[in-house]
């Protein structure tokens, strides 16, 4: 959990839960298993459990503490609809999204159709607020089924986190798709991103009308190859949508 958040197309991060478990080929090198399991059995440590799922409902009102506006990544170091998350808790988070409506919050998963199912049930015959954006993970192809449970969600904001990209992501459907961000994996065993399949998603981006942000070429570390895609950095961010001004952060212009 941490204000100032070094990762490019957030402000915060918030971590109501740590823990997951792996169930992709994205997740074979996850960051966060990696820096949790570093602290697995220090007394005290937040990560004395490592990597276990782990709920922490003292950590929900974190975001009424902030009072100026900020973007907020929602559980960098886990998945809130991870299948043992209690429906009961994830209500709680959302009870505490919709009250503190001066942020815009980016909940992101890998488990899309629990997704689509809760939002379903959450808002019948509406959608999510539009300063609660919604996104899923995609490495690859076999990962852009998401992308349709994603489609068939009543979200407002729905957004695309194509990272680690592994793989080829083929001819993607954008419809309804709010924004794209997309980067290499970084740390041991970092696997290899080609130019071809970043400019193909950018390509289709712009086709589209769709902002498109490039986080990183990754590697060893996550800065070590450097953002750059065709000699320009692309730091769009969705615009003209239904949120409070005063959330969209100062550094999140578009290239």
């Amino acid at each position: 959990m941490a204000d100032n958040s070094a990762i490019e197309w957030t402000d915060a991060t918030w971590n109501p839960v740590t823990g997951c478990t792996k169930i992709t080929r994205g997740c074979d090198n996850c960051y966060a298993a990696r820096f949790a399991e570093r602290w697995r059995g220090v007394p005290g440590h937040p990560y004395e459990q490592g990597f276990d799922l782990r709920l922490w409902p003292s950590r929900l009102d974190r975001p009424e503490r902030w009072r100026k506006p900020r973007m907020i990544f929602v559980n960098s170091m886990s998945d809130l609809f991870h299948k043992h998350v209690p429906r009961g808790f994830v209500d709680d988070v959302f009870d505490r999204m919709e009250t503190t409506d001066r942020h815009v919050y980016q909940v992101l998963t890998k488990r899309s159709s629990r997704m689509r199912d809760y939002l379903r049930r959450r808002y019948p015959g509406g959608a999510a607020p539009g300063h609660i954006w919604c996104g899923v993970s995609v490495e690859d192809r076999a990962g852009t089924a998401r992308i349709r449970h994603l489609q068939a969600a009543p979200a407002t904001v729905r957004f695309l986190s194509i990272e680690p990209l592994i793989g080829p992501v083929g001819d993607i459907d954008l419809e309804g798709i709010s924004w794209v961000i997309v980067g290499g994996e970084s740390g041991p065993n970092a696997r290899e991103l080609r130019f071809e399949w970043v400019r193909d998603i950018r390509d289709r981006c712009a086709s589209e009308g769709v902002p498109f942000f490039f986080k990183q070429w990754g590697g060893a570390r996550p800065k070590s190859g450097g953002r750059l895609l065709d000699g320009k950095e692309w730091n769009e961010f969705p615009r003209n949508i239904p949120s409070k001004p005063a959330a969209v952060p100062l550094h999140a212009a578009t290239a």
